[in-house]
């Protein structure tokens, strides 16, 4: 399905390789789209790309990666190929990221900056369950590992 996605969305859209550029270019966009930089800890990407007329992004990685964030206690999983549709302080329609609580992994379907003060950033499932955690807690890298 996500291949589907990025195929569909290649003509038109800016498309970037190369780990240190595609990095640069994911800070770029978290920071344009009014989201924290440490949001997505994707270490070694591939390719990262945005169609801007359909709000289209993607990122590819070699391996998958799993992130634990420090702050909230939580880890996160981010398959080989990540996507969304995007605007200003949200991501909707996501695939590729997971969350675990407990012993379950559930797939994030949304983020957004849940608040006027930008205080708090909320993720949703696909089944509409959703948690909202401080904005703070994804401002840095938290730690990784490969899958």
């Amino acid at each position: 399905m996500a291949m589907e996605l990025i195929e569909n969305n290649r003509e038109g859209a800016e498309i970037f390789s190369g780990s240190d550029l595609c990095k640069k270019k994911c800070a770029e966009l978290l920071e344009e789209l009014h989201l924290p930089r440490g949001l997505l800890p994707l270490p070694d990407l591939l390719e990262v790309g945005r169609n801007k007329a359909t709000g289209f992004v993607w990122l590819r990685q070699p391996k998958a990666t799993i992130n634990h964030f420090k702050k909230i206690g939580k880890t996160v999983s981010y398959a080989t190929e990540v996507t969304a549709f995007v605007e200003d302080r949200r991501m909707t329609r996501m695939t590729g990221v997971k969350s675990k609580e407990l012993l379950i992994w559930f797939s994030i379907s949304d983020m957004l900056v849940a608040d006027p003060e930008g205080k708090k950033i909320a993720f949703k499932t696909a089944s509409g369950l959703g948690r909202a955690f401080p904005f703070s807690a994804f401002e840095e890298e938290g730690g990784r590992s490969e899958v």
